[in-house]
């Protein structure tokens, strides 16, 4: 793992960018995994603002997103669809028919996760991978279980995740309950992991990731067996594996 410690939101989501866009730049034809949630926001600003500058170009970039809440269509202003137009496809030239998402209406949930997992084959991989993590160590929507759950699954949501969201929504009977998730294996499948925290509520289950065991009760701790995951990190994330000695 390398760990870059950084001040504030701010600085985190400029040295993310600068990851992403490194590998843009470097692959051209790069397959992005990329991640919704409030923490990558600051990043695909920053990658908007040096693409309007002409520093960045998306044309040939292929993207796959983590998951998508079902029974949501790409329309709906909560959907990942919808997120993933707004902070960033809309603004930069990617072709949105290379931009893939799991199909939150297809009721069929064993069809829905074969077809994402076909598409992630077809594609080739994933070259780098963004994640956030979940104030109880989840990535994607991959929650604390008994097992790592390897493929594209249905998730039933847990309350810590359904409270978390309902931010989003009007109300919190108006949460979806049911997401479409990459698995344990298709993130860990990528090149790379590039895994954002940022904020207090995170410091617990940042420590627990990758100073703890891993164990499906911790999902993010499966991280620690990849062979090239990069942490950015502000110092309100950090603040438990400071205290513990771990940096």
């Amino acid at each position: 793992m390398i760990l870059y410690q950084v001040k504030d939101y701010k600085e985190l989501s400029r040295k993310a960018a600068n990851i992403i866009s490194a590998q843009v730049i470097m692959k051209p034809h790069a397959v992005l995994g990329l991640a919704t949630g409030s923490t990558p926001i600051g990043a695909y600003e920053q990658l908007v603002e040096w693409y309007k500058k002409g520093d960045l170009d998306f044309s040939k970039v292929t993207s796959v997103n983590l998951d998508e809440y079902k029974g949501l269509s790409g329309d709906s202003d909560q959907s990942y669809r919808y997120f993933m137009n707004t902070n960033l496809f809309d603004h930069v030239n990617i072709d949105k028919s290379r931009t893939f998402v799991p199909d939150g209406l297809e009721e069929d949930s064993e069809a829905a996760c074969a077809k994402y997992d076909a598409v992630i084959q077809s594609v080739g991989g994933i070259d780098l991978q963004l994640l956030g993590i979940g104030g109880n160590g989840h990535i994607g929507f991959n929650e604390p279980g008994e097992a790592f759950i390897p493929m594209t699954h249905c998730v039933a949501l847990t309350k810590s995740t359904i409270e978390a969201n309902a931010r989003f929504f009007a109300s919190m009977d108006e949460v979806p309950k049911y997401a479409y998730t990459m698995g344990i294996k298709n993130i860990m499948s990528a090149n790379k992991v590039l895994l954002l925290a940022s904020g207090e509520g995170k410091a617990q289950a940042l420590y627990d990731s990758f100073y703890g065991p891993v164990i499906p009760e911790v999902p993010a701790s499966v991280l620690q067996l990849h062979n090239d995951v990069v942490v950015v990190a502000d110092d309100a994330a950090l603040r438990v594996c400071k205290e513990k000695g771990a940096l």
